[in-house]
């Protein structure tokens, strides 16, 4: 709103500063931190009155999660309202990215809330089913895909080459549709333990702050060699908004947490980052700045494959963060060894940029 009332003043005086997405970017992120901190304790209050006995926590889980019954969930909602707000302050609401991307976030933020309401209310952690859940993140994710695709070519572009990208036409749109239902839960298992998914998507989300804005720029653009996407700069202000808004949870989801932010949060920000990645053009880039989330979500589906066929585990508890919980590292080592290894994963993404 504010971008709109600076261009119908002409940029004139202090909101010439509008016009900058580098200077929205940081007002979108402090604003979206302030909120976050503001409504945090009234709102954890008010979940746990509202939710009583707080999350279900699995009988089949490391022990010392026990500990961890009358936590309340749906925290997620803190997220996605400082975000929202954050975006609609800061944000050049014209653009068409903001709302394939919006729609994606809040559309498995209302799918996440819908399952974590079933888990609360049945006092069970099974919630809605996963039918019923992949149909609906479908439905959400091919909207948005075609409000994102519509708006870029359907060229699958490969990092570490230089201009090359695979034409896959109409299938392009079922392709973006899996990356962004992939990339919600892929961030959904790895929402485990306090802290373990928020600080990843949010140096996930810094990484693709940079990237969308170098996209959004037919200098840089070219000089990289990387896919120009106009109007994809405005997606760091939206990145921004998700670091802001994961830095005020994660001020209350430190260990111990206060509030975990459940399907609600781990779903939105899972599939914003794979809409963001539709948007511009570096899917197969997310795979390796979000390679912590790749990791999680294989384990869990090697675990399962392979248990069905023989018998046997491969991992003593998936996903692979409880695997190293029984090993005996302490949740504290395995949520900062993690961090340590998305920052790792970030800085090859970022490599991908000039490596052409």
């Amino acid at each position: 709103m504010l971008y709109l009332l600076a261009e119908w003043l002409n940029f004139e005086g202090i909101f010439n500063l509008v016009r900058y997405q580098t200077f929205r970017a940081g007002a979108t992120l402090m604003t979206a931190l302030v909120i976050g901190l503001v409504i945090g304790p009234r709102f954890i209050a008010m979940l746990r009155v509202r939710q009583g006995k707080g999350q279900p926590i699995r009988e089949d889980g490391p022990q010392s999660h026990l500990a961890k019954r009358g936590t309340p969930t749906m925290g997620g909602l803190m997220i996605l309202i400082s975000l929202s707000l954050s975006v609609l302050i800061w944000m050049d609401l014209r653009n068409p990215f903001i709302w394939a991307v919006l729609a994606v976030t809040l559309g498995f933020g209302l799918i996440g809330f819908l399952d974590d309401y079933d888990k609360v209310t049945k006092a069970s952690h099974k919630g809605v089913s996963a039918r019923v859940r992949l149909l609906l993140e479908f439905a959400v994710a091919g909207v948005a895909s075609y409000l994102a695709v519509s708006q870029i070519n359907t060229f699958l572009y490969v990092p570490f080459v230089n201009d090359f990208g695979i034409e896959l036409g109409f299938f392009y749109y079922a392709f973006a549709a899996i990356v962004i239902v992939g990339a919600g839960n892929a961030v959904n298992l790895t929402d485990g333990l306090d802290g373990l998914a928020t600080m990843p998507v949010i140096i996930a989300s810094g990484t693709f702050a940079l990237i969308a804005y170098l996209v959004g720029r037919v200098d840089f653009s070219s000089y990289l060699g990387i896919p120009y996407v106009e109007g994809a700069g405005e997606l760091a202000i939206f990145c921004a908004a998700i670091m802001g808004a994961g830095l005020a949870f994660l001020w209350f989801n430190a260990p111990p947490a206060a509030v975990f932010m459940g399907d609600t949060g781990s779903l939105a920000l899972g599939g914003a980052l794979g809409a963001i990645a539709v948007s511009t053009h570096h899917e197969v880039v997310l795979a390796i700045v979000g390679g912590l989330f790749v990791f999680e979500a294989l384990s869990v589906i090697i675990q399962v494959f392979w248990f069905k066929r023989t018998g046997k585990r491969v991992f003593r508890m998936a996903p692979i963060h409880h695997h190293f919980e029984q090993l005996g590292w302490s949740e504290s080592k395995v949520v900062i060894r993690f961090w340590i290894v998305a920052i790792i994963l970030a800085l090859m993404g970022l490599a991908t940029l000039k490596l052409r």
